[in-house]
């Protein structure tokens, strides 16, 4: 098997492909060839230095979800749908170590792929898709509420966006203009971020915000949240030093909520969801392991307009 490591803390220069064995899976785990794997944000704060710096944990493997056909099962593995077969095509997550060519995994990270998803749509699902449903669930967005998305044009916003549609809620978003028409397509009514973005919201949704989604992290993000929205309706996956405020901080920053047993049952829905159609995986690039420096450089640049994908 073929699999990335940083080799040390820093930037992507770090990360670097190499080689090993995969062990035969053991009682309650089953081996996976990987077709895909989806890179996100969070991969790079792992090298980055920012989750901490100890050298004795490199090198550190990376990647939490990646798509691809079963090779070999242990006994009695069984995941969130039942019983794991050799063949069975799979979305895999949560997943330590997801860029590779092949891993060995329990059983419980794997969910069946819809066979309407594209490799890259499946391995690009599952973080964006739970993600969106813990900011959803954490607000008890329903039909009838209007929602306010801070960062929607992005793979969390657009997930949060399409989900909170499928519930029976309105959308009010807010992008870069070019990404209007695009966003349109998906029932969001788009709004531009920056000065004025109180008022714009107003007018877009007259009859006020029940809910505030934040996606970004902005200061301005939250501070216009805070203005429209109530208190215990405000949710962020980024803003972890605005906890002073009050607001939900949903994730794996400080002080935030893991939502651990929300985002893991969430998994079958969303698969299900994107089966229909009823949730689109936008992805913005795939590159093969030798480029994982290339894909990074994509993500971090923070306009990379969807998933980002990994093909070993």
């Amino acid at each position: 098997m073929r699999f990335v490591v940083a080799a040390g803390y820093g930037g992507p220069e770090q990360l670097v492909v190499r080689e090993g064995e995969l062990p035969a899976p053991g009682p309650g785990r089953v081996q996976v060839e990987v077709r895909a794997a989806g890179v996100n944000p969070f991969d790079a704060k792992v090298y980055s230095g920012a989750m901490g710096a100890d050298e004795a944990r490199l090198p550190l493997r990376l990647g939490v979800e990646a798509a691809g056909v079963v090779t070999a099962v242990g006994d009695g593995a069984a995941g969130p749908a039942g019983p794991v077969g050799v063949g069975d095509e799979v979305i895999v997550h949560p997943v330590s170590g997801g860029y590779a060519s092949a891993l060995d995994v329990p059983a419980t990270s794997v969910v069946p792929k819809p066979a309407t998803l594209s490799w890259e749509q499946a391995a690009g699902l599952s973080l964006i898709g739970v993600t969106a449903y813990h900011l959803l669930e954490a607000t008890g967005v329903g039909a009838g509420d209007t929602v306010l998305v801070h960062g929607v044009a992005g793979g969390v916003g657009l997930s949060t966006a399409q989900l909170a549609i499928a519930r029976g809620a309105a959308v009010v978003g807010t992008a870069a203009e070019h990404r209007h028409e695009a966003l349109r397509g998906h029932g969001v009514v788009p709004v531009v971020y920056g000065d004025g973005l109180a008022d714009r919201v107003r007018a877009a949704a007259p009859a006020g915000i029940d809910a505030a989604l934040d996606t970004v992290g902005t200061d301005e993000a939250v501070d216009v949240s805070l203005a429209l929205a109530p208190l215990d309706r405000i949710a962020s996956v980024a803003a972890f030093d605005r906890g002073d405020t009050g607001i939900k901080l949903l994730g794996a920053g400080p002080g935030g909520d893991p939502g651990t047993d929300i985002r893991r049952r969430a998994r079958l829905e969303v698969a299900a969801l994107a089966g229909r159609g009823e949730l689109e995986v936008v992805v913005a690039g795939t590159f093969p392991l030798d480029r994982v420096a290339d894909a990074h450089r994509l993500v971090l640049g923070g306009h990379a307009g969807g998933k980002v994908v990994l093909l070993p």
